[in-house]
């Protein structure tokens, strides 16, 4: 099995590896690189003995050979959000390089860190955050006794012997342990990473924002040690001068809080920064939905949603890595968590947030604002279009210019059927009232 000397993987280090040869003192960045059985372990391309050479080319002076690196590193470790059995173990060196490599590749490699610990599940789970204990639970539902069962049962019956003996590899991969279930593989390196995290938080202090930047949203996503995080997060928002790092912070203080932490995060309600503004509406968002109640009070609550309505309207610059950076979708999901207390409101500001969204993120938000703004089904036949709310009005025109149309499974589709309302462009185009912009067909409105 591999080895790997976890205790010192995880010692804070202040020595700078120079690129060309793995240092072996104990303040070595690399120190116990070669005690790991890279050959024994895979990647996306196979075995993993080309991990070495990219972790000790990231603490070299030789720029395009760290960025090379950092690309193959991205690629092979973590590709496409999968993460396999190497992955785990390179994470300590990692660390090590985010706290005293060179100063060039320090905030790329924390972000290395975050896509091991969680993939881009950001966008998946906002606007609550990590799920811990379902994931957990998730990944042990499949153990490695019953995985190679599996593959021995579909080797019984494969008739082609070619197929047969791809299937016999794999097998072969997972029972050395180099393969397994994406939720498991993926909750090892998240687990590395949570072990590194306590020796990572002094970065929170780094000169460099991007750093502290980094820090802040690699902390967001580990609820299981946010009695360390939080007072760190609270301390940073105290003294912080740098925008994008007050939003960091505060939205990461929100997805790990509750609601003693209301008058500290309310207070940025009043900062002069529209993007320090959305930060803490979103926050505050956060925790009143987490609750699944109206613990914010009446009238900070409406001053949440009309905060998150104006970013929606006139979004700020989103200089955030939270939802790959696409502050209007997150805005539509925090909103949307609020849309008891102010459906209009809310859908009007969805409305705004559909038409500036990223395309591949509008299907959620589209059929989670349908669900919504038409929760009721109609009594007596879809009404006229003038007969609607106008924050129904708007969803529905936003949705034409901008809903998922066509996307696998046209889920969105059979949202607007299972509502009576029409489900092709063409025909809601027609129903909204919308000029014909030519990029749909025409199509006879059967509702008007």
């Amino acid at each position: 099995m591999p080895k790997n000397d976890n205790a010192s993987a995880r010692t804070v280090v202040g020595g700078m590896c120079d690129g060309r040869e793995v240092i072996n003192s104990e303040r070595g960045l690399l120190e116990g690189l070669d005690a790991v059985g890279w050959a024994e372990l895979g990647h996306a391309y196979g075995r993993a003995q080309d991990v070495p050479e990219q972790l000790t080319a990231l603490c070299g002076h030789d720029e395009a050979a760290r960025e090379s690196a950092l690309r193959s590193l991205s690629g092979n470790i973590f590709h496409q959000g999968t993460r396999y059995s190497a992955s785990p173990y390179a994470v300590p060196f990692l660390a090590r390089i985010a706290l005293a490599g060179p100063r060039a590749v320090r905030d790329e490699v924390l972000s290395l860190l975050t896509r091991l610990a969680i993939d881009w599940h950001d966008e998946y789970d906002l606007p609550q955050g990590i799920d811990i204990k379902a994931w957990r639970a998730a990944a042990a539902e499949l153990s490695m006794d019953e995985a190679l069962a599996w593959y021995d049962e579909r080797i019984a019956v494969e008739p082609d012997e070619e197929e047969r003996d791809r299937i016999r590899e794999i097998r072969a991969e997972w029972a050395a342990g180099r393969l397994m279930d994406s939720r498991a593989s993926a909750l090892l390196s998240y687990d590395a990473v949570r072990a590194e995290l306590p020796g990572l938080l002094p970065l929170l202090d780094d000169p460099d924002p991007a750093v502290r930047t980094g820090t802040a949203y690699l902390s967001a996503w580990f609820p299981e040690e946010a009695a360390t995080t939080l007072p760190l997060l609270l301390d940073r928002l105290r003294i912080e001068d740098s925008v994008t790092v007050t939003a960091t912070a505060l939205v990461a203080a929100g997805l790990l809080g509750d609601l003693t932490l209301t008058p500290r995060l309310s207070s940025h309600l009043d900062a002069a920064e529209p993007l320090i503004r959305w930060a803490a509406a979103t926050a505050l968002a956060r925790i009143s939905s987490a609750e699944g109640t109206d613990w914010l009070g009446t009238e900070l609550t409406e001053r949440v949603i009309a905060e998150l309505a104006a970013a929606a309207a006139d979004p700020p610059k989103p200089d955030i890595d939270y939802n790959e950076g696409d502050l209007p979708g997150y805005v539509s999901r925090s909103l949307l968590s609020l849309s008891a207390h102010d459906r209009e409101t809310v859908l009007r500001g969805v409305a705004d947030c559909l038409t500036v969204m990223p395309a591949n993120h509008t299907e959620w938000t589209a059929k989670t604002a349908l669900a919504v703004a038409f929760a009721e089904p109609f009594r007596h036949g879809i009404p006229s279009f003038p007969e609607l709310t106008e924050g129904q009005r708007r969803l529905l025109r936003a949705l034409v210019r901008s809903g998922p149309w066509g996307a696998y499974g046209k889920k969105f589709e059979e949202s607007l059927r299972n509502r009576q309302l029409p489900d092709s462009r063409a025909a809601l185009r027609v129903y909204t009232g919308l000029p014909d912009d030519g990029h749909d067909e025409g199509t006879e409105c059967i509702w008007c």
